[in-house]
């Protein structure tokens, strides 16, 4: 029995979205199920899959908040 956690930010991909949309969440489900079927022949009724939304505020990268690290990026970017 295969279980997966995902984690993600919790922001969203289209303008005005904070999180990820209920179809994503289902995709990315239904993507990690098809994946374990695919490579570990493991069947997909017997697969979990829990994704895990993040603040931003609690997720860091390269030692900093990401949203610091982000902004330091396109700044180095700009140049």
């Amino acid at each position: 029995m295969p279980i997966v956690t995902i984690h993600i930010t919790r922001e969203g991909t289209e303008p005005g979205a904070d999180a990820a949309t209920a179809e994503q969440k289902a995709a990315l489900i239904h993507g990690v199920s098809k994946l374990l079927l695919d490579v570990l022949d493991k069947p997909m009724e017997s697969t979990f899959v829990v994704i895990d939304e993040v603040e931003t505020e609690n997720w860091g990268w390269g030692g900093l908040p990401v949203e610091q690290f982000r902004a330091r990026r396109r700044s180095r970017d700009s140049e």
